[in-house]
């Protein structure tokens, strides 16, 4: 199956931990869908919540489309996230802990439907921002040392 990427979260990986990644598909209308093709899609800001047992993504600006006519949709809605039950009573189950929430990580088409990857994730101190650039920063040292070394051999 392919897959295009149409939209990260790249601020995602270092405001939060992410613990566990999740699948599911969203219901939208037709010039939703038409918009995301031209990849007009916002989701730094938004997250996911519980609205009576329910999945709903909240925040998540879909621009119209360039082309539509007089059917329009609303850029900023709720749009409910399609998953099994037994996925919902798991993600529900898991969010049930202090500090922990669900924030969006990437929107894609697989098969020609709409997928949303999304995590429970928990937000990061300032210490643990810290910690991951300069892990960041000596991981890229000892690369540049690696390839250094291998060239002059």
């Amino acid at each position: 199956m392919s897959i295009k990427t149409i939209s990260t979260n790249r601020k995602a990986h270092y405001k939060f931990h992410i613990i566990d990644k999740y699948e599911a598909g969203i219901a939208l209308v037709g010039s939703e869908v038409k918009s995301l093709r031209e990849s007009n899609v916002t989701i730094k800001e938004s997250y996911v919540k519980f609205v009576k047992n329910e999945l709903f993504t909240v925040g998540m600006h879909i621009s119209e489309y360039s082309h539509a006519g007089y059917s329009s949709h609303d850029p900023i809605r709720f749009r409910k996230l399609l998953l099994h039950k037994k996925e919902l009573s798991k993600i529900s189950r898991s969010i049930q802990e202090k500090g922990m929430t669900l924030i969006p990580l990437k929107l894609y088409f697989k098969g020609g439907k709409v997928k949303l990857e999304f995590a429970t994730a928990k937000g990061k101190r300032l210490w643990d921002k810290r910690q991951d650039i300069m892990n960041k920063d000596l991981q890229r040292q000892a690369e540049r040392t690696y390839k250094n070394k291998k060239i002059k051999l």
